[in-house]
Parts: C-alpha cells; sequence; structure tokens
C-alpha cells in the first residue's frame, strides 16, 4: 500500500514525523482528505483536529493545531501549526475553562482589537474542545 510521510510542526517542537495512508485536517475551505501521490497543494489550515492514519499499524494519531499553513507534494505533507498539541496530552477541563474566559473577555471588550482577540481566542478553545470529542469517540 502507498504511503505518504507526514511532518507536524509547532513553533516549539515536532509532534509527529512519519508515514501515513491518509491524513484528514480543518482546511481554509473545510475538510481536506490527503492520500499519497495528491496534488501539490498549499493552504491556510483553521484551528481543529489533524487526524492520520499510521501506515506503521493502521492506528489513528490525532494532533490539535491552531490554525497554520499546510503543504502538500505527491510523497509528503507538512503542516507548520501555529500551535500544536498531541490528542492525548489534550486537557478538556483546561480548554473549557478557558473558553469561559474568552467568553468573559468578549463580554468585557472595551475596543475592536480586545474583542477581535478574544473572539480568536474563544474560537481556538471551542475547536480545541471539538477535537477533544472527536478524539473521544474513536
Amino acid at each position: 500500500m502507498a504511503t505518504i510521510h507526514v511532518d507536524v510542526v509547532s513553533a516549539e517542537e515536532s509532534i509527529f514525523s512519519g508515514e501515513a495512508r491518509f491524513v484528514a485536517l480543518p482546511g481554509e475551505n473545510g475538510e481536506l482528505g490527503i492520500l499519497p501521490r495528491h496534488t501539490p497543494l498549499i493552504t491556510r489550515i483553521k484551528p481543529g483536529a489533524v487526524r492520520i492514519e499510521r501506515a506503521d499499524n493502521g492506528q489513528e494519531e490525532f494532533v490539535f493545531v491552531a490554525g497554520g499553513i499546510l503543504e502538500v507534494q505527491p510523497g509528503t505533507v507538512t503542516v507548520l501549526a501555529d500551535t500544536a498539541i498531541r490528542g492525548r496530552d489534550l486537557d478538556e477541563a483546561k480548554a473549557n475553562e478557558a473558553k469561559k474566559l474568552a467568553e468573559e473577555a468578549i463580554r468585557n471588550a472595551k475596543n475592536e482589537i480586545d474583542l477581535a482577540r478574544a473572539q480568536s481566542e474563544f474560537a481556538m478553545m471551542a475547536a480545541q474542545i471539538a477535537a477533544i470529542a472527536k478524539l473521544r469517540k474513536k
């Protein structure tokens, strides 16, 4: 079976590097599915879950990304994420608390910049909570 090399990297560290059968992630205009020999592509990605079907054991690896850039070449997928967290390291309680704080910041925003920051944080936490729910379903 054909495989594709996948690298998921954040500013802090390499989160995943290995061979995969399939990768799914939240593209700027909707969910993207990437198979080996995919057409070259560069696009922005939205906050959400990157799902990687590993080639070595068929298991799925989940990584939450807070946005970034995706580059696809026929044999390689590279995800350059603003922030990336391994699925097993996601903390639902912390994400829910951060979401509540963002909601409060939206209510208390004094100007457009504060409002935009709070809305961005809220969207990222909502995406993280959705990624946690998706991980628990599997």
